[in-house]
């Protein structure tokens, strides 16, 4: 391995936050309910029971619009990023942050989803969060969808099941490329696209009681393919009202291993992977694998395809391909295995490996192996726009040490560092989250991500101050050094 630095000049190192999780102000400014605003903060559901956690009726929706509190919502009230942004931003320059994921509130813009016309109000507050950035030098890259699309299409339309809402998502973000173009460079269209079957409602404002009986898998992949469709579409708007920039589509990087070297195990393990990259697959190749065809078909499943729809998907293809990765499974064919929690998703527990408070097992080489397999299939530059770990940190003395984050991610930085030297083209690593915010799965605060620390708990006490960690002041001099000093 050679000793010099690796990482190239202009490598976008940053944070990533999402808008249902920071921003609060849920009924401020002329924003619309989104899907996130029915997420309820579960106390008493254990943390690996993903279903319980994002389970969802048509009765508890229409309870939560009812409901003009965020007692029980926690990502109605977040961070008050809505009010705070340009002191969270102060505080991502202080640290050097090269770059900074965020997302645009779906229902912020078009409080129904149906509106012809953006509400500005929404518009300007964006405006205000860019302005902001460009002060401290900070790169945004956008994501236009991540899990907050508007209440209004899962209850009228069921989602993304209804073809309708493709041209309601184009409008939205033609208006997000015509608005925000002068500073916007990098974009994302649909926060890990391959999540919709663990949990679509989240995803894709899918209510299970409103799908036919037993055909809940042959909706979600329709609405999969609508949001296909709309992401090729997004691609080829954004080139043409944005000359220069780059659209990603983004994965959750689901690593997984054999459990043993057992041909069924290797087997099960293949075939979990290759459906893992099959979403990346449709945006970076602008087809359907043939094993996915061949599933539909073996699985009675008939997708609405229309007939410009493929043609749309093979021409308007993604710049580069972003991922989060947060942990490594394994897979077996035996079903008497340890079983634990990763990303809204269970696996058979490693036992070579270490795990965070919540389960979720640390495997730093996991991103090697991930950058490389992604590299050698897309040949397109990466981005790894999700990383980090939740933990349980505690103030004392006002201060936050927290050596276990800081060995989480230098270890991770010396894999990606390794990648590269193979010839890998990583362009950008944006830390999960770049402040503590509400948890995705869970609606946890006490689960904590970032480099700075937010006095806020799980019911939502706490004056809301910003603290740095020691991981604060590690980042900075990683990114200061620009990874040198690994």
């Amino acid at each position: 391995m050679s000793g010099k630095n690796v990482f190239s000049e202009g490598f976008l190192w940053g944070g990533a936050v999402a808008a249902n999780q920071v921003e609060g102000g849920w009924n401020q400014g002329g924003k619309g309910l989104s899907v996130a605003d029915m997420a309820t903060y579960k106390k008493n559901v254990d943390v690996k029971d993903y279903d319980a956690h994002m389970a969802i009726t048509s009765e508890f929706i229409a309870e939560g619009m009812k409901d003009e509190s965020d007692a029980i919502y926690p990502k109605r009230r977040g961070i008050d990023f809505y009010h705070r942004y340009a002191e969270d931003i102060a505080l991502f320059g202080e640290m050097g942050m090269k770059a900074l994921r965020i997302s645009i509130a779906w229902s912020r813009l078009f409080p129904t989803g149906e509106e012809e016309t953006p509400n500005m109000e929404g518009v300007q507050f964006y405006i205000n969060v860019f302005e902001e950035m460009k002060k401290h030098n900070i790169e945004p890259i956008v994501t236009l969808s991540h899990y907050e699309m508007p209440l209004a299409l899962a209850v009228k339309n069921n989602g993304w099941a209804d073809r309708k809402v493709i041209d309601h998502f184009v409008r939205f973000s033609k208006v997000c490329f015509e608005q925000f173009k002068p500073y916007v460079k990098y974009w994302l269209t649909f926060n890990e696209i391959d999540s919709i079957f663990r949990h679509p409602f989240t995803t894709a404002g899918i209510i299970p009681d409103k799908c036919p009986e037993g055909k809940e898998r042959e909706v979600i992949y329709q609405a999969l393919h609508h949001q296909f469709v709309a992401s090729a579409i997004a691609t080829r708007d954004c080139h043409e009202i944005i000359p220069g920039s780059q659209m990603g589509c983004m994965l959750t990087k689901l690593t997984t291993y054999p459990n043993t070297c057992h041909p069924k195990d290797v087997e099960k393990t293949l075939l979990k992977n290759l459906e893992n990259l099959s979403y990346a697959d449709v945006q970076v190749f602008g087809e359907y694998p043939s094993l996915t065809k061949k599933l539909w078909e073996l699985e009675g499943i008939h997708i609405d395809i229309q007939p410009q729809d493929l043609g749309i998907m093979q021409q308007h293809t993604v710049d580069f391909v972003s991922f989060s990765y947060y942990m490594s499974l394994t897979e077996s064919a035996r079903d008497d295995l340890e079983i634990t929690a990763g990303n809204t998703i269970l696996g058979v527990k490693n036992p070579y490996l270490l795990s965070t408070d919540w389960g979720w097992q640390i495997d730093p080489l996991g991103l090697k192996i991930s950058l490389l397999e992604l590299y050698d299939r897309y040949k397109k530059p990466l981005m790894i726009v999700e990383n980090g770990m939740g933990a349980k940190d505690e103030v004392v003395d006002g201060q936050i040490h927290d050596p276990y984050r800081i060995e989480y991610f230098k270890a991770h930085f010396e894999q990606m560092k390794a990648a590269i030297e193979l010839g890998v083209d990583l362009i950008g690593y944006t830390s999960w989250g770049a402040i503590d915010l509400i948890s995705a799965g869970t609606s946890q605060m006490s689960k904590r991500y970032g480099f700075i620390y937010v006095d806020q708990d799980d019911e939502g006490n706490g004056t809301l101050e910003r603290m740095k960690k020691d991981s604060f002041y590690w980042y900075q001099n990683i990114i200061k050094t620009n990874g040198s000093t690994l």
